[in-house]
């Protein structure tokens, strides 16, 4: 299964590194933007996720998570902003390695990000 949607709305997202265009090795020891199958351009942002806790509970630990952002977020989203994902969903994974590992988990993907509390309803929702 791919591009699980998820609901985040009852976590805080807060920006720890801005919005960048996404890199990767290109095996020859330079780096080389991501782009997908129509050749856009996809950004990474790292988030600071964190559960709203109700008056008189206890506060939950939080997790860093970086998010793949399919649209160019532009420059709005600096350190300790706090954002909303657009259509946010996620996928999960298995690398194996030659020596017999295997690495498993799940990354993020979202249309794009938008200042807390005004992100607009997933495609298809009002």
């Amino acid at each position: 299964m791919r591009d699980i949607p998820v609901l985040l709305d009852s976590y805080k997202l807060t920006v720890v590194e801005p919005p960048a265009p996404k890199m990767r090795d290109d095996g020859n020891g330079g780096l080389v933007m991501v782009t997908n199958r129509d050749g856009v351009t996809q950004f990474v942002v790292s988030l600071f996720a964190k559960l709203r806790t109700q008056p008189g509970q206890r506060s939950q630990k939080g997790e860093e998570i970086k998010v793949t952002l399919e649209t160019d977020p532009g420059q709005d989203f600096p350190e300790d902003a706090r954002v909303a994902l657009i259509n946010p969903r996620i996928n999960a994974y298995q690398i194996d390695s030659p020596d017999g590992r295997s690495i498993s988990g799940i990354s993020f993907k979202a249309m794009g990000l938008a200042p807390a509390g005004s992100a607009p309803a997933p495609r298809g929702e009002k």
